[in-house]
C-alpha cells in the first residue's frame, strides 16, 4: 500500500538534521521504499510504498520510528518525539448511557467514548495534511478520524450518538441477505459472516473495519458523537471488503492486522484534537473491551546464526542497538540473544530468520560485500544434461523437418479428456466448462487444432508440453510429452514411423523398436528396449497421430558420437524379393536378416507389391574383398533362416 505524508508533519514526530532527500534515500535502502519526494507548496510530500507485512509503518508515527533507527546509520542525528497524551476522563456530572456488547471470536479490542462537540470546518493544517495524503476534508468531526488514522495508524469512526437507538452497539456476524446503505449512499446485500454492529433492534449501523452506514453517520445536526475504535478479525474484514468491492483506507489497514495496543493511544490523541478544534467535552467513561491481548513472543537467536545468514559478522552490540531502536526488547547472554517482539511487529517477526533480517536491513544490504559463495565441489556441467537444451534442439529439428509448433491449453473439457473421469484432476476454479480437467494426453488438443483449421488440406503440427497424472494424497505427476499430428493425402503410418526414428536418432537414442499397437486400431507402440515410450495411431487415411513420452527420451538422450573409419574394401549389394504372408511384420524380417551373419552391414525395404517384399542388402568385410562364393553362402543362410521363421520363399 502507498501512503503520502508531509515533511512538516513527519518532523513533529522526528527530530533530525537530515533533509527530505536524505530521509528518502536512507529509508529506501533499508526500509520502506520512498518512491518520490516532491515540493508541496512550501513543504515536501513523501510518497512511500509500504509492504503488506509492515502495517506498523503505514502512519506518520510508524515512519518516524523507523527513520529514527535508520538515519544514524547514514551519519544523521535522529530521535523520535513521542506524543504527549493524557488520560481521557469523564467531564460530565452524569455518565451518559452507552452499551457495547461483543462477540469475542470476532473482536480483538473495542474502545469508545462519548463526546459533546461542535461541528464546523477543520483548521487549515488538518485540511492541508489530509489533502496531501489524498483524503478530502469534510468537516472537523470526520476529519479527526482520518487524521488520527494517518498519524497513529489505527482507523476510527465517529457515530452520531443520538442516532443510535438505545445508545447501544451489538457487534455480531451479519446474516445472509441483510442489507445496508453505506455512507456513500450505496446499498449492499451482505453474504453473511461479516462483522457488523447493530443498534439492539437488529438494524445494522456499521460495517465494522470497512465503512460506516448512512443511518448513523454524523450530520449537520450532530451535537454528540461516539468516538469509536474497533480492532477485529482481519481475515473477515478482507473478505467483506473484497466481496462487496468496498475499498477504503480503513479497510486496507484493518485487513493487514493493526496492532490493538494502538487503539487507546489513538483514542487519546483524537480526543485531544476534538478538544482543540471542536470544543469537545467528555461526557462518558471510556469503554475498553480487550478480550484478546497479544501474547508475549520471545525469539532466541545466536551470533553464529546471524553470521551464517547475513554472510558477514555483525557485532552483537550492534545487533542489540539496532533491535532496541526498532522497539524490540533484548536480553544478551554470551553470544545468544533473547528477543522480545513488540506488539506492532508480532505478525511479521515470528522466527529467528525474521530477527536476523531486521538486523541485516538496518545494518545495510549495501554494506554487505558482493561475493560468490565458495564452491568446495562442483560436478562438471555439459549441456547434454540440460533438459531445456534438448527440448529446444528437438523443436528446432521438427521445424526444420517442416512441422509447425503449436501451443494448446493444459485444461480440457469432459469430452476431450481421455480415460475415466475419476482419474482426472479437476480445477477448483475453471475458466469455463471447456477448461475443467488437466489433460493426460496431448493428442485431443492437437486434433482440436486440426478441426479448427479445416481449410488446410495438409497440416503437420507438434507440441512439447506437460501432461498431468493423478496421485493419491499428493500433487499430480507431471510428464512431458511430444505430440505430433500429420494430416494430408501423403501422410501415412510409414511417414510417422520415420519421424519417430528421426526424433530418437537426433537425441542419440538407440534400440528403439515398433510393436503391435496397444491402443487399438491401426498403428504401433514404440519401445526403447522393453520400455513403452509412446504410440503411433492411424486415425484415417489422411490423419496420423504420434505421442511420445519426452521425459523418457530425455532420460536416455546422448550426444556421444562413435565415428567409424571408411572401409578400405568396397561393399557388395544385392536385392532379394521374398514372398511372405501379409501378417508377417517387415521389421521382424529385417531384424532376422541382420542377425543372420556379421557380414550383413545394412538391410532396407525397397518395395512391397501384394505379398512380395523386396529388400536391399549390403554385405561388407572390413578386412578383405568379398568373393561371390562368400556372398552366396550368406545369402543361403538368409533364405534358410527366413524360410524356417516366416515360411518365406524367394521369388
Amino acid at each position: 500500500m502507498d501512503i503520502k505524508i508531509l515533511d512538516s508533519w513527519l518532523r513533529e514526530h522526528l527530530e533530525t538534521n537530515a533533509k527530505p532527500k536524505d530521509i528518502a534515500k536512507a529509508m529506501s535502502l533499508t526500509s520502506a521504499s520512498i518512491e518520490r519526494v516532491e515540493p508541496y507548496g512550501s513543504d515536501f510530500v513523501y510518497s512511500a510504498e509500504i509492504t503488506t507485512n509492515r502495517v506498523d509503518m503505514a502512519s506518520v508515527c510508524g515512519v518516524a520510528r523507523e527513520a529514527a533507527t535508520v538515519l544514524p546509520h547514514f551519519g544523521f542525528s535522529a530521535k523520535v518525539l513521542p506524543l504527549k497524551l493524557t488520560a481521557v476522563k469523564n467531564e460530565n456530572k452524569e455518565n451518559v448511557p452507552l452499551t457495547i456488547k461483543v462477540d469475542e471470536k470476532l473482536v480483538n479490542r473495542i474502545c469508545g467514548v462519548v463526546l459533546e462537540v461542535k461541528k464546523g470546518e477543520s483548521p487549515q493544517f488538518i485540511k492541508e495534511r489530509l489533502e496531501a495524503a489524498g483524503i478530502r476534508s469534510l468537516n472537523n468531526l470526520i476529519d479527526v478520524t482520518n487524521y488520527v488514522m494517518l498519524e497513529i495508524g489505527h482507523p476510527s469512526h465517529a457515530f452520531d450518538y443520538d442516532r443510535l437507538k438505545h445508545h447501544t452497539l451489538i457487534i455480531r456476524e451479519s446474516k445472509k441477505g441483510e442489507t445496508i446503505v453505506t455512507l456513500d449512499k450505496k446499498q449492499h446485500t451482505l453474504p453473511g459472516g461479516d462483522i457488523v454492529a447493530d443498534n439492539g433492534e437488529g438494524e445494522i449501523v456499521d460495517l465494522l473495519g470497512v465503512m460506516g452506514t448512512d443511518n448513523s453517520v454524523v450530520t449537520d445536526k450532530t451535537t454528540r458523537i461516539l468516538f469509536f475504535f474497533d480492532n477485529n478479525d482481519p481475515w473477515r474484514i478482507r473478505k467483506t471488503s473484497m466481496g462487496l468491492a468496498i475499498r477504503t483506507e480503513a479497510a486496507a489497514l484493518n485487513e493487514k492486522g493493526v496492532d490493538p495496543e494502538l487503539a487507546l493511544e489513538a483514542l487519546q490523541r483524537g480526543v485531544a484534537l476534538y478538544k482543540e478544534i471542536a470544543d469537545a467535552k467528555i461526557i462518558s467513561d471510556v469503554v475498553d473491551i480487550y478480550p484478546h491481548k497479544p501474547a508475549v513472543h520471545i525469539i532466541k537467536v545466536t551470533s553464529a546464526t546471524m553470521q551464517r545468514i547475513i554472510g558477514v559478522e555483525v557485532p552483537l552490540k550492534t545487533s542489540v542497538s539496532i533491535l532496541e531502536s526498532l522497539g524490540f526488547a533484548t536480553n544478551a547472554s554470551g553470544d545468544t540473544l533473547m528477543v522480545t517482539v513488540p506488539t506492532w511487529r508480532e505478525r511479521d517477526v515470528e522466527i529467528e530468520e525474521d530477527v536476523v533480517e531486521e538486523v541485516a536491513r538496518i545494518y545495510g544490504y549495501h554494506n554487505i560485500p558482493t561475493a560468490l559463495p565458495p564452491f568446495t565441489q562442483a560436478l562438471p556441467y555439459h549441456q547434454n544434461q540440460n533438459p531445456f537444451y534438448w527440448e529446444t534442439r528437438m523443436k528446432e529439428a521438427l521445424k526444420d523437418w517442416g512441422l509447425t509448433e503449436v501451443y494448446t491449453y493444459s485444461m480440457v473439457s469432459e469430452t476431450m479428456f481421455e480415460g475415466p473421469l475419476e482419474n482426472a484432476i479437476t480445477l477448483k476454479n475453471p475458466l469455463d466448462m471447456d477448461h475443467v480437467y488437466l489433460r493426460k494426453t496431448l493428442t485431443p488438443s492437437l486434433l482440436q487444432v486440426i478441426a479448427e483449421n479445416k481449410s488446410y488440406d495438409s497440416v503437420q503440427i507438434f507440441e512439447i508440453a506437460n501432461t498431468y497424472h493423478k496421485r493419491k494424497n499428493d500433487l499430480p505427476e507431471e510428464i512431458r510429452k511430444l505430440g505430433i499430428v500429420l494430416k494430408g493425402k501423403s501422410e501415412t503410418f510409414y511417414h510417422a514411423k520415420g519421424l519417430v526414428e528421426a526424433v530418437t536418432e537426433e537425441m542419440g537414442i538407440r534400440h528403439v523398436t515398433f510393436r503391435d499397437t496397444e491402443v487399438g486400431g491401426i498403428g504401433a507402440s514404440v519401445y526403447r528396449d522393453n520400455t513403452h515410450i509412446g504410440d503411433i495411431e492411424v486415425m484415417d487415411e489422411q490423419l496420423v497421430t504420434i505421442e511420445i513420452n519426452f521425459d523418457e527420451l530425455l532420460a536416455h538422450a546422448n550426444m556421444k558420437k562413435t565415428f567409424t573409419p571408411l572401409p578400405k574394401y568396397p561393399p557388395v549389394t544385392e536385392d532379394i524379393s521374398l514372398v511372405v504372408e501379409n501378417n508377417v511384420k517387415t521389421g521382424d524380417i529385417m531384424d532376422a536378416v541382420k542377425k543372420t551373419n556379421p557380414l550383413i552391414k545394412d538391410v532396407e525395404l525397397l518395395d512391397i507389391y501384394g505379398n512380395t517384399r523386396t529388400f536391399h542388402i549390403v554385405y561388407l568385410d572390413r578386412t578383405k574383398n568379398l568373393t561371390t562364393e562368400e556372398v552366396g553362402k550368406v545369402r543361403e543362410e538368409i533364405i534358410d533362416n527366413l524360410s524356417k521363421k516366416f515360411a518365406a520363399k524367394v521369388k
